[in-house]
């Protein structure tokens, strides 16, 4: 199986080609969010260089969220329309998961963060355990403050990773001290080989979509749509 995999969830765009669990290639940009621009100049270049075409590709996946609500919107909409026009099944992965899934076997807890603003962060909490990853706490927007009281209830050393963690180190650090661990800055970032890697194991299990069932997963409303509800509040 043949997949291609996209992950706009953030600054960094990332796009994979995967047959099987063959990682054939891997296209990451880390500068600059103008996705709109650069994913199918990205998407084209490394089905060129991996020798293949659209007709190849058996299953489209992508990060479905919760990030950027608008790269979020760019990488749904690419994978839906790909999927679309080539009549082949997708795979929404959690941006959370994919992120855990750049750390295989590691020791501890793994908390991806990624910062929702307003005082938010979006994250989660895993645990690699007998060569599978499991979620230990499942994906929410929360007060990071809050979800550092969570952290300091559990013994574990916690390994962080996203873009909330540069954002957050000296908070973290500051409570957490020696508990905290940053790994390697290729490895805190998104990758789409991890999300294709988890759409493999999901169609294995028959978790795949048609393209119109496929939507992003915010976590939380909008700032638009908050803001929305609070006029209508005082209408």
């Amino acid at each position: 199986m043949k997949i291609l995999a996209l992950d706009t969830s953030s600054m960094v765009a990332s796009v994979a080609v995967m047959d099987d669990e063959k990682l054939m290639g891997e296209y990451t940009i880390n500068h600059e969010r103008t996705h709109s621009q650069k994913l199918m100049p990205m998407i084209d270049e490394l089905l060129r260089s991996c020798g293949l075409t659209m007709e190849a590709i058996d299953l489209v996946a992508v990060a479905e969220g919760p990030g950027s609500f608008t790269g979020l919107r760019i990488g749904v909409a690419t994978a839906k329309g790909l999927a679309h026009a080539m009549d082949i099944p997708v795979v929404g992965v959690s941006t959370l998961d994919a992120l855990a899934f750049n750390l295989p076997f590691c020791q501890g807890l793994i908390c991806p963060i990624l910062d929702a603003r307003r005082n938010q962060v979006y994250t989660a909490l895993y645990q690699w355990n007998g060569g599978d990853l499991h979620r230990i706490e499942a994906p929410m927007a929360v007060a990071l403050e809050e979800f550092i009281a969570k952290l300091l209830e559990r013994p574990e050393k916690v390994v962080f990773v996203g873009d909330g963690v540069e954002k957050y180190w000296k908070i973290l650090s500051d409570q957490l001290g020696e508990r905290m661990i940053l790994p390697p800055s290729t490895v805190k970032m998104p990758r789409a080989s991890s999300v294709a890697q988890l759409a493999l194991q999901k169609a294995q299990a028959g978790e795949v979509k048609s393209f119109y069932a496929l939507v992003p997963d915010y976590l939380r409303k909008s700032e638009a749509e908050r803001q929305y509800e609070e006029k209508r509040k005082k209408v």
